[in-house]
C-alpha cells in the first residue's frame, strides 16, 4: 500500500452489522425539458438524473406537424441554404460533423472562409446564417471565431471594403426597359415590368419574386401591395402605395403582363414567371421536368440578377466599376430619392428600412453627392496667356 493509500480519508457513517442493505440503480428518467420535440417513432431518451416526468403526450408531435417542420427545414432561404450547402460539403471533407456542430469545427470553419480572403461582412453574414441553422440548446459558442474575425480585420483591410451594386437610376433604368421592350416579346415585357416594379417597390429581389397576383391590386394611376412581412418588419403587414410615373408607366407595364398572364388562365400565385422560347410561360410540371423544385412556379432571384445584367449590357450602358445587379434597383431608387432632396424618414418609408437606419444615406445618398462635390472648383483654372498678359 503506498503512502497515499494510507493517507486517504474516508468520509463514511457508521451502522450497525445487519443495517446494510443492497444498492438500487434509480430509474431512469426522461432526458427532456420544456423543449424537447420528439419526431414519430423517436424514443424518449433517458436520464438517471432527478428531473419532471413527462409522458408521451408531452413530447411528440403529430405526423402533420413533423411534416411541416421538415418542409420549414429544407426550405429556408436560398443564402441559409447555400452557406450550410458549402459547410456540410466542407465538413464532409474534413471529416467532421455538420449539423450539430462543434464549438471546434465551427471556428475552424471561420478560419478556412478567412483563408480564403473574403470580405469581413461575407463571412460574418455566412458565420451567422451556420449557427442559427443548428438545433436549439446547440449552437456552437461563437466567441473564438470572433476574435480570429477581429485579429482578421486588423490585417487585412482590403476585407473590409463592401462591394456595392452600382445604383441604377433612371438615366440607365429607362433605356433599360426600352431596350427589353423593343422586340415587342412576353419576355420582354415581363422585364420591363419587374424592372419598373422593382425600381419603385424599392424591394429586395427575393420580396419581388416571392409576390403574388393576389398581393397587388393595380388602380389608374397607382398600385397597391400588401406585404405580410419584410426583412425588417417580421409579422407586420403592411399596403404600400406605389404611385405611378409617366418616365416609369408602371400601370401600363404591369397590366399588360398580368393581362398576359390572364390570357393563359393564370390569375393566382407568383406575378413574375418564367417564359419559354415559345413565350408561353411555363407549366408547373414544366419547371419540374426542369429542376425548379424548391421555388415551383416562382422565380429564383438569381434570375432578376441574370435578366439585370442582360438588358443593362444590351442597352450599351456602362458602370464607374462597381458591378450590376439585381439590388442595383433598389439601390437606384435610393439614390434618386436621396439626391433630389427625399428626408432620412422618406427614405427609411421607401425601402422600409429600420427607423434610424444609417444604411439609405451612407450606401446611397452620401456617395452620389460625394462624386459631385470638387473643392478644387474654387481654384481659377491656370492659364499660362493670362500670366503673360500681366
Amino acid at each position: 500500500m503506498s503512502l497515499r493509500d494510507q493517507d486517504e480519508i474516508v468520509d463514511a457513517e457508521l451502522v450497525e452489522d445487519g443495517e446494510l442493505l443492497p444498492y438500487a440503480e434509480p430509474a431512469g428518467r426522461p432526458l427532456v425539458d420544456a423543449h424537447t420535440v420528439l419526431m414519430p417513432g423517436e424514443e424518449i431518451p433517458t436520464s438517471t438524473d432527478p428531473g419532471t416526468t413527462y409522458t408521451e403526450r408531452d413530447l411528440y408531435v403529430s405526423e402533420e406537424t413533423a411534416a411541416a417542420i421538415k418542409e420549414a427545414e429544407e426550405e429556408g432561404s436560398p443564402q441559409r441554404r447555400t452557406a450550410m450547402r458549402l459547410f456540410e460539403a466542407w465538413c464532409a471533407e474534413q471529416g467532421r460533423v455538420a449539423k450539430p456542430c462543434t464549438t471546434a469545427t465551427y471556428t475552424e470553419y471561420g478560419r478556412h472562409l478567412m483563408a480564403q480572403g473574403l470580405k469581413v461582412s461575407t463571412i460574418r453574414h455566412y458565420m451567422s446564417l451556420i449557427r442559427t441553422s443548428m438545433p436549439a440548446g446547440k449552437k456552437p459558442d461563437n466567441s473564438l471565431y470572433l476574435m480570429l474575425l477581429a485579429q482578421y480585420r486588423r490585417k487585412n483591410k482590403r476585407a473590409l471594403r463592401r462591394k456595392e451594386a452600382f445604383p441604377i437610376t433612371l438615366p440607365y433604368l429607362v433605356p433599360m426597359i426600352e431596350k427589353a421592350e423593343a422586340d415587342d416579346r412576353p419576355i420582354g415585357w415581363r422585364d420591363s415590368a419587374m424592372f419598373a416594379f422593382g425600381y419603385r417597390f424599392l424591394g429586395r429581389s427575393i420580396e419581388d419574386v416571392d409576390l403574388d397576383l393576389e398581393d397587388v391590386t393595380i388602380l389608374d394611376d397607382r398600385v397597391l401591395v400588401w406585404l405580410a412581412e419584410d426583412k425588417t418588419h417580421k409579422g407586420e403587414e403592411q399596403t404600400l402605395v406605389l404611385h405611378d410615373r409617366p418616365d416609369l408607366n408602371l400601370i401600363f407595364r404591369l397590366r399588360r403582363w398580368v393581362g398576359y398572364l390572364a390570357e393563359q388562365g393564370i390569375t393566382t400565385g407568383p406575378v413574375f414567371r418564367e417564359v419559354l422560347r415559345s413565350g408561353r410561360v411555363a407549366s408547373p410540371e414544366t419547371r419540374a421536368r426542369r429542376g425548379a423544385t424548391k421555388r415551383g412556379a416562382y422565380l429564383r432571384p438569381q434570375t432578376v440578377n441574370e435578366r439585370v445584367k442582360l438588358w443593362f449590357a444590351a442597352a450599351g450602358l456602362k458602370t464607374d466599376g462597381r458591378p450590376v445587379s439585381s439590388h442595383s434597383l433598389r439601390a437606384g431608387g435610393a439614390t434618386d430619392l436621396g439626391v433630389n432632396g427625399a428626408t432620412d424618414e422618406e427614405l427609411e418609408e421607401a425601402g422600409r428600412w429600420k427607423k434610424g437606419s444609417r444604411i439609405p444615406r451612407e450606401r446611397y445618398v452620401r456617395p452620389a453627392k460625394d462624386t459631385s462635390k470638387d473643392p478644387f472648383r474654387k481654384i481659377p483654372v491656370h492659364s499660362p496667356e493670362a500670366q503673360t498678359s500681366k
